[in-house]
């Protein structure tokens, strides 16, 4: 069968029914699509019969929160998958509310096929059913042209599961700030404006239960804050971050999608109260297990400043049962930025230039990263490692290429009593100081990279396949261009000055000192085709390295090997 780019899933069954199929279901969807799920709800929807089936409103109760929940849940499995459950036929139980759109709703993804778990009597692609499927999509939603329809039904094998619907709510994972009992039934109150937060960095199933609830309570405006700047800092892997333009984008493509009647108003969050502490038009918010307590603290600060507090809602989080031993249990994007450790972020440089049948890495990061102990464990694993620290020391010594130059630029006051070159002293003379620091780079960076180069030609005389540079100033000195990929080690910044205070005995403002001087750990991800981290204890940092160089090893073949 036909596999599209983007689909629309019409879920008929009755919901208390229906959670113990959406497994199979989903699954079932999986097959046929492989981009965007749309999934539209309308319980009890019949598709035979001669009359066209029409939308009606679904009442918002804790029992359709749940489900969305559930749905979300179940869909993280399916990792391939954009699940989007669409809200517009989802309505609070408020006077307020606007008719039911009559106009079809555009969809950022318009689908290819359309999907349903209606069930026909014979279990049978009966195609008048498949047709009524097709009418009642295009009246809803704008389609591709050419709409293929599939009936899932028999094929989520609904035969193992009991036809009637089960009594057995499902678990309930949304508590409202009333402390009252709520029943599945109970339905959910609409507001006009609401608000919701959070970095939402690479949009996953956790955020998607988070703003859709948010989006069902608002009936008329939505602010959504969006972490930036300062409250990045404490993020994991900040640097893996997507910048917040894209971040925005993504997240306003999935909220215009979901729910197009609302006005969203999407802002940068610079504190940690944001518009939710001082928007008096506001009415709830929406938090995570998490973010509770900050949610209290925005009504604490509400209450101080004189305005009336918001109506919280928590959401549990949704757990992740395939994390790993150092990654959170829950679904985060902080796992999926230490997923991506290791992995090929941007495509390989191509050097011709190069020795043939030798692969270079250049290996950089901050001071105090960890940078020496991945080449060592690199070089473990069969590479050739280059130090450009040992090639500065021979370029310096006496006789080597960089001495001479070095001692007529910067005279003889720099020596030792025995004619080497004291680099603390000529480090503290172009320290600070940009043009006698050009001066000086100008002369050893160029005699470093000569210097590698003849390394590489002996790393190719021993058969080797793999070449590491590892240099702090790898971009700084340009070297980028004598290599195939950039990998850099990350670290916060806090650790990096306790390690270089722990190691070299400096103080902190010293050791602060020397990292502004170099490229920030931000600046060097941004051009690097793979990142690492050495901020977990070392056997973590070994399998981070293994899968790395395993990645390499399948994609070295794949390159050019000469000119």
């Amino acid at each position: 069968m036909a596999v599209f780019r983007s689909g629309l899933l019409v879920l008929t069954t009755p919901l208390a029914s229906l959670a113990p199929r959406l497994a199979p279901i989903l699954t079932s969807a999986a097959r046929l699509v492989n981009d965007t799920l749309y999934v539209h709800l309308q319980p009890g929807m019949s598709l035979e019969g001669p009359a066209q089936p029409q939308s009606s409103p679904v009442q918002a109760t804790f029992e359709v929160l749940d489900f969305i929940t559930h749905l979300y849940a179940g869909a993280k499995v399916h990792r391939h998958l954009d699940v989007r459950i669409l809200l517009t036929n989802v309505r609070t139980k408020s006077a307020f509310l606007p008719p039911l759109p009559s106009s079809v709703q555009n969809l950022a993804h318009p689908p290819e096929v359309v999907l349903t778990d209606f069930q026909t009597l014979d279990g049978s692609q009966y195609n008048p059913v498949k047709q009524q499927l097709e009418r009642y999509a295009t009246s809803c939603y704008s389609c591709c042209p050419q709409l293929a329809s599939v009936l899932l039904y028999p094929d989520y094998g609904s035969g193992e599961l009991p036809v009637e619907p089960l009594d057995v709510p499902l678990p309930s994972t949304i508590r409202p700030a009333s402390p009252v009992a709520r029943s599945p039934k109970q339905p959910v109150r609409g507001y006009h404006r609401g608000a919701v937060g959070g970095t939402f960095d690479r949009l996953h199933n956790a955020h998607k239960v988070l703003l859709s609830v948010a989006c069902i309570l608002a009936q008329e405006q939505l602010v959504v804050g969006v972490a930036d700047k300062d409250l990045l800092k404490s993020k994991l892997l900040p640097e893996l971050l997507q910048p917040y333009a894209e971040r925005v984008a993504h997240l306003s493509e999935f909220l215009v999608d979901i729910k197009p009647s609302l006005t969203f108003d999407i802002i940068p969050l610079l504190d940690p109260y944001g518009p939710a502490g001082s928007d008096p038009s506001l009415e709830f918010l929406v938090v995570s297990e998490e973010t509770y307590r900050g949610g209290m603290a925005v009504n604490r600060f509400r209450l101080e400043n004189g305005l009336e507090e918001l109506a919280l809602y928590q959401i549990q989080l949704l757990k992740d049962p395939s994390h790993k031993e150092n990654e959170e249990d829950k679904v985060s994007s902080s796992s999926f930025r230490q997923r991506m450790l290791g992995n090929l972020l941007r495509p390989p440089y191509k050097r011709p230039e190069l020795p043939a049948h030798l692969y270079v890495i250049g290996l950089t990061g901050i001071s105090g990263s960890g940078k020496s102990s991945i080449a060592q464990r690199l070089k473990g694993l069969g590479a050739f490692v280059i130090d450009s620290d040992h090639l500065g020391h021979r370029a310096y010594a006496p006789g080597g290429p960089a001495y001479q130059p070095v001692v007529e630029a910067f005279g003889t006051d720099i020596l030792h009593k025995d004619g080497i070159i004291n680099r603390k002293v000529l480090g503290s003379r172009v320290f600070g100081n940009k043009k006698q620091l050009k001066k000086l780079t100008d002369i050893v960076w160029p005699v470093i990279a000569k210097l590698a180069r003849e390394e590489m030609d002996q790393a190719v005389a021993e058969g080797k396949h793999v070449c590491v540079i590892d240099a702090a100033m790898l971009l700084e000195a340009g070297w980028q261009n004598m290599v195939h990929e950039v990998w850099t080690v990350v670290i916060p910044e806090t650790e990096a000055i306790r390690r270089i205070v722990e190691r070299d005995g400096l103080s902190d403002s010293a050791a602060q000192s020397r990292l502004q001087s170099q490229m920030s750990g931000q600046q060097l991800v941004d051009q690097s085709h793979v990142v690492l981290s050495t901020l977990w204890e070392p056997p973590v940092t070994q399998l981070q390295v293994e899968k790395a160089w395993d990645l390499l090893q399948k994609r070295i073949p794949k390159m050019p090997s000469g000119p």
